[in-house]
């Protein structure tokens, strides 16, 4: 009796018969189905897009299609005004602060840009780079956004659990900055952003880690009790100087729990979408896995083993086994420790390893979600067994953006 994976991979080489590996599939009735499912967690508050976790316009035009989804949070400036400029949007966040002088020399001359795109600010130097680039009084005011660190540090601030992102963590820091863009000609603030990465970006049942898994839910419960009560009242300390426009938060990982913050007027997800193996660590949730890609098996250097070109795929974050990519199908294949995943060969082993011949496809999950779009041009969309679009990545339409 054939199982569930038997069955996906079926779909996907019927469909892609014709193409020569590697290349990139994603599946659309998993995209599809990720994109509700998300909306449902997110409980009536819109979702912003990750357009990091996505990488290709047509994947983005079709979240944004859908009902519950509103607007891009971009991870460059280059890139929000691409995609503005593009019609994949009127509403992008950076997520980032930028340094690129060019791309804030053209928002500040094109108005409607200006009116679009949102810079993220944490730091008065940041304002100043803008005024060096093209002083208040030769541009519209540029919208801005306030981040607000998310990370917890309990006893007095002795543990820093989270990324290091924004400088400013108090409500009384945030309160400072807001006054001083309030102060400043030429910006508006019109946000707040706080990307709590600890819970929304951080498994909490790590494979085979039951003690970690333990720790991990702990830290979370008390990082997220901590930041209901700060992002508040930080909130409350900004509005007295801004008319917000939205407050934004969370990730993927934390869709349902973010939303549930009274504070937060919207969230973002994108990984979700395309269900890379991290989110396969994650009890409350995890995605459908929705895009795939294939390499060739090109030797068969022992019993038990098959060898495929290319493979090396590596996400990005600390080095470890989790951000390499997982063979997927056929069910059951594995890498070896001793050798991961190369740059030109990758080696698998186990049962299914055994059947497979030279010129038959094994298919990968990539760790993260957009980074796979770095390594193809395109993306094949599947549905069913019928291959029914190509559509270009950003490195399809020669974009590099990070």
């Amino acid at each position: 009796m054939a199982t569930d994976s038997d069955k996906l991979r079926d779909r996907l080489e019927r469909a892609t018969a014709h193409l020569d590996p590697p290349y990139a599939v994603v599946d659309l009735s998993a995209f599809d189905a990720n994109a509700d499912a998300l909306v449902a967690r997110a409980d009536g508050k819109p979702i912003r897009v990750a357009s990091k976790s996505v990488r290709a316009r047509a994947l983005l035009t079709r979240a944004l299609a859908r009902p519950g989804w509103h607007g891009v949070l971009a991870f460059t400036l280059p890139e929000a005004s691409w995609l503005v400029r593009a019609d994949v949007t009127d509403d992008a966040v950076v997520a980032y602060p930028t340094a690129d002088r060019g791309a804030l020399a053209e928002l500040a001359a094109d108005p409607v840009l200006a009116g679009a795109v949102t810079l993220m600010v944490d730091d008065p130097a940041q304002l100043d780079l803008v005024d060096e680039v093209c002083a208040p009084g030769r541009r519209p005011p540029l919208r801005v956004c306030l981040d607000l660190d998310a990370s917890w540090r309990p006893l007095g601030g002795r543990v820093h659990v989270g990324v290091r992102r924004s400088p400013v963590h108090s409500a009384r820091a945030a309160g400072t900055f807001a006054a001083t863009v309030a102060a400043r000609p030429g910006f508006r603030l019109v946000g707040v952003m706080s990307y709590e990465a600890q819970i929304a970006g951080l498994g909490d049942a790590p494979p085979g880690q039951a003690v970690l898994g333990t720790a991990i839910r702990v830290a979370q419960r008390g990082s997220y009790r901590e930041l209901l009560a700060r992002r508040a009242a930080a909130v409350a300390a900004v509005r007295e100087h801004a008319d917000l426009e939205f407050v934004n938060g969370g990730g993927t990982g934390s869709v349902a729990a973010t939303s549930a913050d009274p504070a937060v007027t919207e969230v973002t997800a994108g990984s979700g979408l395309y269900g890379p193996t991290l989110f396969d660590a994650y009890r409350a949730w995890r995605p459908a896995p929705a895009a795939f890609f294939a390499c060739a098996v090109v030797r068969r250097p022992g019993p038990g083993l098959a060898t495929v070109l290319g493979g090396g795929w590596i996400a990005s974050g600390p080095a470890a086994d989790s951000r390499l990519p997982r063979p997927w199908l056929p069910a059951g294949l594995k890498l070896l420790g001793a050798e991961g995943a190369g740059e030109v060969q990758t080696p698998v082993s186990g049962t299914a390893a055994t059947a497979l011949r030279v010129g038959d496809r094994v298919w990968f999950r990539h760790a993260k979600a957009g980074e796979l779009c770095e390594r193809v041009n395109e993306l094949h969309l599947v549905d069913g067994d019928t291959l029914v679009d190509t559509v270009p990545t950003y490195r399809g339409e020669g974009h590099a953006f990070l």
